[in-house]
């Protein structure tokens, strides 16, 4: 009997848990009809924690700088294999009031990313309300949404994410894949975009064009870890030192410059900024409506790109983000077990890099308060 009371007990507790948690999620996750038709709202989509983490930084601390007013909606969709209750829990603890979470339950399959489908109305209905986006990094897109087969080195892990944002960005901007369709930024061109490393990649296939699946293989012939570590400092686009599994306090990006061809980015910089990166893909042939406006310094790999017909959508294959470019506490490892004293602001203060990320947040935020 005791047991039983006990047990009793303990589930009345688990669910009186629950139910709390269900109530405090309740104040954080929303749905589209709780954005006020008179906020002033900024897009993050896939907002992990980190990302959250991230961009609460560079809003508070006004490297972003956006009205404080403004409110961040975190999109995602529910297949994703990430746990958002970690991103619940975040907000909750740190008291975010301008941060909340939007999920997105209608299915969506690799045959129906471009065309109309049972998102669709969701993607309007955003946009309707929005004053800009941001497509964040993350994992390879698998090849078949562009056409191609997939590389051994491509790694799929998170094909429903890929699937939500590939879709997404082709009901803003449209592309190759059906170019009847009506981009949603035909009624609102100067809407600003901005897609993030794997966002730059997502940007670009969702206008119909393809990936470079591994760099240092199919550009530069380089194929062991041994070979990318003797290259030039401005040939790695990620710290291939990690790839040995002796130290995991390593930084997971490698710096090196890139060279501005074209606007917007030639207003803020016309220099050849250090810029931080972590991936092994890029842009080969470019989609619809798309030019280049910056390349690694040898021309191979495209570093940024511009919408030709909606200016302030741009996307850059390097990582702007990052706190650790802002500040000076944040001491970086390059090579296993040797302790470091440098900072980014340390290496590549000023006109080395420093004020081309500071004016890079300055003109996205500026393009965001201008909705």
């Amino acid at each position: 009997m005791k047991n039983s009371w006990k047990t009793l007990l303990i589930t009345a507790g688990v669910l009186l848990s629950i139910l709390s948690c269900s109530r405090d999620s309740g104040n954080i996750v929303i749905g589209i009809d709780d954005i006020g038709k008179h906020d002033r709202v900024l897009i993050l989509v896939h907002p992990t924690e980190n990302n959250i983490k991230t961009f609460n930084y560079l809003i508070d601390s006004k490297i972003f700088p956006i009205p404080s007013v403004t409110k961040v909606i975190g999109v995602y969709h529910t297949s994703e294999k990430y746990d958002y209750s970690k991103s619940v829990e975040y907000i909750k603890k740190n008291k975010l009031e301008n941060f909340r979470l939007l999920p997105v339950k209608e299915p969506i399959t690799e045959t129906a990313i471009y065309r109309v489908n049972e998102c669709t109305d969701v993607f309007v209905r955003l946009t309707k309300v929005s004053n800009g986006f941001i497509f964040t990094g993350g994992p390879d897109i698998p090849p078949s949404i562009y056409g191609e087969k997939t590389s051994l080195l491509t790694q799929i892990t998170d094909p429903a994410r890929h699937y939500f944002e590939v879709s997404f960005m082709f009901h803003l901007i449209g592309g190759s894949k059906d170019t009847l369709f009506q981009p949603l930024l035909d009624a609102k061109p100067l809407m600003p975009v901005v897609g993030i490393c794997l966002g730059m990649q997502t940007m670009n296939v969702a206008a119909g064009g393809t990936l470079v699946q591994d760099i240092p293989s199919e550009i530069y012939g380089i194929e062991s870890v041994e070979d990318a570590l003797i290259q030039q400092t401005n040939n790695l686009h990620r710290n291939y030192n990690a790839n040995y599994a002796l130290d995991d306090k390593l930084l997971w990006g490698n710096f090196h410059q890139v060279s501005i061809v074209d606007e917007p980015l030639k207003s803020i910089c016309q220099g050849q900024p250090w810029v931080l990166s972590s991936h092994h893909q890029g842009v080969e042939r470019l989609g619809r409506n798309l030019k280049i406006i910056a390349t690694s310094i040898d021309g191979n790999v495209v570093e940024a790109i511009v919408h030709t017909k909606y200016p302030n959508v741009i996307g850059v294959q390097f990582h702007p983000e990052p706190t650790l470019l802002y500040n000076n506490d944040e001491f970086l490892r390059f090579l296993p077990n040797q302790p470091s004293r440098l900072t980014y602001l340390n290496m590549y203060s000023g006109e080395a890099g420093e004020k081309f990320h500071l004016n890079f947040w300055s003109w996205f935020g500026k393009k965001v308060i201008e909705q």
